[in-house]
């Protein structure tokens, strides 16, 4: 095959399509990108508006991908998270606004009915300055969580005694 020649041009074409299809993988987590496919775009959500499908399991993904990151208090992201701002962070990344504080979830939010799904948020009381503490349900029985100063987000065993359960449109029906 030695002598034959590819036509001009050939290799830009070949350049600029593994760039396009590299593109996606290679930008920042938290870069705006355009929809891969039009069937998939939708604004984001509100608090109350019902969010894209999957938006739960986005937040969830989010969420688990932050674990081992140390907390510190009223940090959202990217390097260290407070409770509520891990929540947050991970819901705006699914698309879905809701109120930055635990307080402000807890009061804001729809109530989580029976049994708790993957996204919702478990209020409980805090020694801390808010005196409120939020985790996320991930999985049955299991939650994730950035609780204080010298641990970092982790995933533990849901915890009996919450103030409340609230699920964020999006977080399934």
């Amino acid at each position: 095959m030695t002598g034959q020649r590819r036509p001009a041009g050939a290799g830009v074409w070949l350049v600029a399509v593994v760039a396009l299809l590299l593109a996606p993988q290679l930008a920042p987590a938290d870069a705006k990108r355009p929809p891969a496919h039009a069937r998939h775009h939708q604004a984001p959500a509100t608090v109350g508006t019902p969010a894209p499908a999957g938006a739960a399991a986005r937040a969830v993904a989010f969420a688990l991908r932050q674990r081992g990151k140390p907390y510190r208090w009223a940090a959202e992201g990217p390097d260290a998270y407070d409770c509520s701002g891990l929540v947050w962070a991970a819901w705006r990344h699914a698309g879905v606004s809701i109120p930055r504080t635990a307080a402000g979830q807890l009061a804001g939010l729809p109530s989580a009915s029976r049994p708790l799904r993957p996204g919702d948020l478990l209020v409980y009381r805090s020694d801390g300055p808010s005196r409120r503490h939020v985790a996320m349900v991930v999985r049955p029985g299991r939650m994730v969580e950035a609780l204080g100063a010298g641990i970092p987000v982790r995933v533990r065993p849901v915890r009996p005694g919450w103030l409340g359960a609230v699920r964020p449109a999006g977080g399934g029906r």
